[in-house]
Formats: structure tokens, sequence, C-alpha cells
């Protein structure tokens, strides 16, 4: 077998196999030899069928078998050899021509096919003792734990039925039958319905207009649907409800006791506010993780300058792209709306893109010579997850991840990303500074976003990419390949009036 490189430029390589026909035709008389004795045609005693007449009934398709071996195998043997890693599935080309196709297949002309690819450009890993990070840290105040637990209880939250007119805070029990253009539209009834007001339930100008209603009273409300709202059929319209109030009731006091922790299904208020610090404490450490492991990612990219190869670049644009076009759909804005234009957004989206690529195969190095691993418990666990998102589905999903190519790696690139950037928090400087909650929540566009940095006005949409790659911006040794297929999506209930 002949490896012949016939283009080396950039990370691009192309690579021409031949395979000479007497090894093709010596391949596949030994295909046939240890046929024989298995072979049964009439005629023939077992294991006395003549190797020539074998050859004549089914050569071919040994020799096509034995093709589609070689192009299943011999790529990955050859870049091994070469001491070369494929960014992208390599594209693989033979002839086309029957004549020349059946000349191969019996044994009169070589067997030669192309090999098309991009290197993985090799990484030199930079020390990374020279990467400085702040850790912000919230330190969880008592009165912000009690405050939580007052919002948590509103779900035990006793009400006392009133006489008088509904304000703020009240619960309104009522009948109600929503209406577009005078046509009742699915979703948009209920009877018995209750709805604290201020609660922020129901759309925009709803509840506002329960103020002063009493049990008894009959109202139209008018509201306007928000623009963005998940119901295509309803989104920017104007709707009126039809209201029957059943009845008013205000709020009881609410104590912190443990007659309220035991209503909320915990032995006593000292373990009630245990529990809800220590739910507030790890929501605040999700952000200052992320604000750490961004601080982490755009020094890395200022560390690591090299060509990124352009199919993964490629693959990965087109799911930002994908992802950008349908916010935009959602939203029925366009990039003129957004104070930018497709060409610039595309400009700024391919750059974000070679980010992505580009710290994905940093990391993964990382990871490869820190042997970072990912145990199948991780990944089952992460499996159990997905079957959470979506009950119901469990089967459909399994079915996903079992026979969908890549799709266990997708489960597989997040985990091995958080491993590489917890080998990297035992190795760079970290410096604690303790800061309010404002300052840890704030959103500082240019910093907290960590999306290619650029002058040009960022429109909506791209917020939301720049925030996906805070925490996506690489995806272990995945973020370098094209993103596969996500699991099913629940479906979003049309019509709901809330």
């Amino acid at each position: 077998m002949q490896v012949i490189e016939t283009l080396a430029e950039g990370l691009k390589r192309e690579i021409k196999v031949v395979i000479p026909a007497k090894d093709m035709e010596q391949r596949m008389n030994e295909r046939l030899a240890e046929a024989k004795d298995k072979v049964r045609i009439n005629g023939f005693r077992p294991g006395k069928v003549p190797v020539g007449h074998l050859k004549k009934m089914y050569g071919k398709s040994i020799m096509a078998e034995l093709v589609n071996e070689i192009v299943r195998d011999r790529p990955s043997a050859i870049l091994s050899e070469r001491g070369e890693k494929s960014a992208t599935q390599p594209s693989i080309s033979m002839t086309e021509d029957e004549a020349e196709a059946e000349k191969i297949l019996s044994a009169q002309a070589d067997f030669e096919f192309t090999l098309s690819y991009e290197v993985i450009p090799p990484i030199e890993l930079q020390p990374t003792s020279g990467i400085k990070v702040t850790r912000e840290v919230v330190e969880v105040s008592e009165d912000e734990v009690n405050e939580q637990i007052l919002k948590i209880a509103e779900s035990a939250r006793a009400y006392e039925a009133k006489d008088g007119a509904a304000a703020t805070g009240d619960r309104v029990t009522m009948n109600y039958l929503g209406k577009v253009d005078g046509v009742a539209f699915d979703g948009g009834a209920a009877e018995d319905a209750d709805l604290v007001i201020g609660s922020n339930r129901f759309i925009p100008g709803f509840e506002d207009q329960l103020v002063g209603v009493k049990a008894g009273d009959e109202k139209v409300i008018t509201v306007t649907f928000p623009s963005e709202y998940p119901a295509a059929n309803l989104a920017g319209k104007e709707a009126t409800f039809d209201i029957t109030v059943k009845e008013v009731a205000a709020p009881a006091e609410t104590e912190l006791n443990d007659e309220l922790a035991s209503k909320l299904g915990i032995e006593s208020l000292d373990k009630l506010k245990e529990i809800v610090r220590d739910q507030i404490q790890g929501q605040y450490g999700n952000v200052t993780r992320q604000k750490v492991k961004r601080q982490i990612l755009d020094q890395l990219d200022e560390m690591y300058k090299f060509e990124t190869p352009a199919g993964l670049v490629d693959a990965e644009f087109d799911n930002i792209w994908r992802q950008i076009n349908t916010d935009l759909q959602q939203s029925g804005k366009t990039f003129a709306d957004e104070d930018t234009t497709e060409e610039e957004a595309r400009e700024e989206y391919r750059k974000l893109a070679e980010r992505r690529v580009r710290l994905g195969l940093v990391l993964s190095e990382i990871g490869e010579k820190g042997g970072v691993e990912v145990t199948e418990e991780e990944m089952q666990r992460a499996l159990y997850a997905q079957l959470q998102q979506f009950p119901g589905q469990q089967k459909e999903i399994l079915d996903f991840f079992r026979n969908t190519p890549g799709a266990a790696a997708s489960l597989r690139a997040p985990i091995f990303e958080e491993k590489v950037i917890d080998k990297l928090l035992t190795e760079i400087d970290v410096t604690d500074k303790t800061v309010s909650k404002e300052e840890l929540l704030a959103d500082d566009e240019d910093g907290a976003e960590g999306a290619v940095k650029s002058d040009k006005k960022k429109a909506a949409p791209k917020k939301k990419a720049a925030k996906a790659d805070a925490a996506e911006a690489a995806e272990g040794e995945e973020a370098a390949a094209p993103k596969k297929k996500a699991a099913p999506k629940k479906k979003a209930a049309e019509g709901d009036a809330e």
C-alpha cells in the first residue's frame, strides 16, 4: 500500500492511498480460501468447490467487502501512523466511473482513494502559574435567609376571606374567559382560579386591574400579550378577559417559627434556615464559578493564538447562527431592530466561533496531558439528569443517546470541561474577594458576558449568545467538534393566560 501526501497547506491535508491490484487479489483469495469449507453449492461436496468457481461466483462481492473495510478502517490507522489527528471526519473520495470500479472489483486495476482532512494543530502548553483570577464571594446574611423563607412560605401562606376591595398581596379567586378579537382562545379560560395580586404570574397589566375588585364583581380586563410571548398566535395581540370575582382574601401574618417549618416539611426552623442558606450559597456559588471560569478562558484566549480548523469553526458558527436566527424569529425582530446588520453579526459570531473552537482545543490538550477522565458513574448521572428534564419521554431520550452518533460525547463534553477547570483552579493564583450580591450579579456586558470583544453595539440576541459563551465557551474536547442534535425539547404550552 502506498500513502502519498498530495496536499499540505496550513492545516489542510490530502492523502492519496494506492493498494495494488495484486494485493487486493491476494486478500480476496485468502477470503475465498477461508470460505471454501463453509460454502454449500449444489453439485459439489463440502470443501471440494474449486477456488476458481468460488471466485467467479463471489469474487466481486468479496472485493466490495474489502473495499468497504479498507475505507472504514484504514484512514484512522493512516493518521495514527502519521502522528496526526483529524479535526473532523476525513472526507473520502474514490472513482465514480463504473468501468473503472468494475476493473477494481475484478482485481484488474489498483484500488485508489483520497483522504481530505484538517489536522488539529499541535498545541504547546504554556505554564498556568501566571493566570490570576478574582473569586467573588457573597456572605449570606440572616435577613436574606429570612426573606427567602418568607418567599418560600407563600405556598403555605393562609388567606382569610374579606369583604373589602382587593389590594396588592390579596388573593383573588375568579372565573375568567380570554378572547382575542371577540373569539375565545385555547388555554385562556379557567374557573375558581387563585391569583395573588403582585405575584406577576399573569401577563403584564392583568393583576394591576384586579386591584379594587370585590367578591361578586364582574369586570372586563384588557391587556396586550408581550411580543415575545411563546404562543405565536397570541404574541403582541390585544386580548380581553371576562372576569367574575368569587372571593377576595387577605394574607394571614407569616411568622418564622417551627410551625412554619413543619408546614414546609422541615422538622425545625433552624434546619429550614440551614437548608435555605445552603441553597442561596449554592446559587451564588454557581455565578461565582462562571465568573472565575470566564476569567480563566479570557486569559487562555490571550495565551494561545494558533490557526483553527476551518471545518470546526464552520460547524460552531452554524450552530450559533441557527440559534441567533431562532431567537430573532421568536422575538419578531430583525438585525436592524437591534442596531446592527446581518453582515456585522456574521463577522462577530465568526470570531466567537473561532474563540470557542480554540479554547475547546486548548482545554482538551490540558485535560489530556493532565490525565483528566470522565467516569462511567459521571456519565450515568448526566444521563439521569437528562431524563429528569423530560418526564414522560424517558424511552425517547434513552433511544436518542443509544442510537445517535456523538450523543454520548455531548454528555461527556461539559463534564470534561468542568473537570479541566477544577484542575486549573488548583494551579493558578486565586484571590477571594467579598462582594455584595448586587456586585456579584451585576451584568457587565464586556466582562460578565465574556463574548468576543468588540466596540460594535451588541444586538439583543447577541447578548444571549455572549452569555452562552460564558457558560459554554469551550466544551472540553468536544468544543472542537460539530454540535450534536440535542434531546427533544418539551413543547411550550400555547394560549395560557399565565
